[in-house]
């Protein structure tokens, strides 16, 4: 039964529904997306990429029926509070929608209203699409090496935020568990101390690897490589590596193949049609991005691994402020930039809208609109290689042409009609 929406209207269209036996989207051509413009820059950002998601949509024969939702200050205006069950309903109910930045207020009750809908909604990955657009001033020599697509657990490790604060009754009742019950007597420094607990379960694992693996055998990718820190955390981090390869060898024995196994049995070269897993130390794995970034193409990662890695591939195509993503459940998306909501630029038509762009790519893609995607990339690209860009990229381009985010996204607009 549909939720009873008090203070939104469901526009004309069509749910996005889900077959859990093929495990897929069923997509009508004109399904119903809610949007979260979101805080700060979101207001300027979301706006005009609705825009250019819709022309890309109407080029190829469909329609974006987009249902405005709310949440951080513009709920607080609406609702009083900052995430009402009318945005979490539409988003579960919809299933495939996107979101600006949001700021989450001091002593709001969250932790982040990023983190809240993740978990509200069992959007167990956080996927990061890291690729270089020509044009794009980068820090490396070779940004074009970089393609590879991070898929981050959402919902354990540090995010499932069990720690205790020190000076509390209930982080000395933890130590004294920790150094008398279970014997790690000297493990903890006396004096004050904050106690955190970092669970990483089977079951969480598993699932997240299994969206890895099925991304990089439906996208004809040559590996995945499980990011970890097993060496010293043996029973959390190196759990993940051992479980990601026991998934591995129980559901995709016929589209996967080890690393041990590909030297020992194929020299090095892996055979046509299948998949690479490997792992990494994550250390070792944030010099590889930039030594032998080419010898990679979807890393699984714990939560915080993730965080970091994610960040330092992106940092090599140009930064956060073009790098797009999406969180993804079973049969749901809620896609989302990278970036944060900067305050200070919010309303000035001037924040760089691109990676609010190229997160709905990654929505368009999970529609199935593969062909909608597309356009999306190249207009962008397009633009970006113009030199007819916002202030961010154009004070670091020799000869760029400063546009307004509304400007600028009008022109990717019409090198999608020229390109459709």
């Amino acid at each position: 039964m549909s939720h009873d929406y008090e203070q939104v209207d469901v526009p004309d269209g069509e749910k996005v529904t889900y077959d859990e036996d093929a495990e897929e989207l069923v997509v009508p051509d004109n399904p119903i997306v809610p949007i979260i413009y979101g805080d700060g820059i979101g207001k300027d950002v979301a706006p005009v990429a609705q825009k250019v998601l819709d022309a890309a949509a109407e080029a190829t024969g469909r329609d974006i029926s987009w249902m405005r939702v709310y949440a951080g200050e513009s709920a607080r205006d609406k609702y009083g509070e900052n995430l009402p069950d009318d945005t979490v309903e539409a988003l579960r109910e919809f299933r495939t929608s996107i979101k600006g930045p949001l700021t989450t207020p001091v002593g709001s009750g969250f932790r982040s209203l990023n983190v809240a809908l993740r978990k509200k909604l069992d959007l167990y990955t956080n996927m990061r699409p890291t690729y270089y657009l020509e044009g794009v001033p980068s820090p490396v020599k070779a940004p074009e090496e970089m393609d590879m697509v991070n898929f981050r657990e959402n919902t354990e490790d540090v995010y499932a935020g069990i720690e205790w604060e020190a000076g509390t009754d209930e982080v000395e009742q933890v130590r004294e568990f920790v150094e008398d019950e279970m014997g790690f007597d000297s493990t903890i420094h006396d004096g004050p101390v904050g106690i955190g607990v970092k669970p990483v379960t089977e079951f969480g694992t598993k699932r997240l690897v299994r969206q890895a693996i099925e991304y990089a055998i439906e996208n004809d990718r040559d590996s995945v490589t499980l990011v970890h820190k097993g060496n010293i955390m043996k029973f959390t981090e190196g759990a993940f590596r051992d479980w990601g390869y026991e998934l591995a060898e129980e559901e995709f024995p016929e589209e996967t193949i080890d690393e041990d196994t590909l030297w020992e049995e194929y020299d090095g070269e892996a055979p046509e049609g299948k998949v690479v897993v490997k792992d990494r130390i994550a250390d070792n794995m944030l010099q590889q991005l930039l030594t032998r970034t080419g010898d990679y193409d979807v890393l699984a990662m714990p939560n915080l691994n993730g965080d970091y890695l994610s960040d330092a591939a992106g940092a090599q195509i140009g930064g956060l402020g073009i790098a797009p993503g999406a969180n993804l459940g079973d049969g749901r998306v809620l896609a989302e930039p990278v970036h944060g909501s900067a305050p200070k630029h919010a309303g000035k038509d001037k924040a760089n809208p691109s990676a609010m762009i190229l997160s709905g790519r990654i929505l368009l893609e999970q529609l199935g609109w593969d062909d909608a995607a597309d356009l999306v990339h190249d207009a962008v690209e397009q633009q970006i290689s113009s030199k007819r860009v916002t202030y961010d990229l154009e004070r670091q381009v020799e000869g760029g042409e400063k546009l307004a985010a509304s400007e600028y996204a009008e022109e990717i607009v019409e090198n999608i009609h020229d390109l459709a």
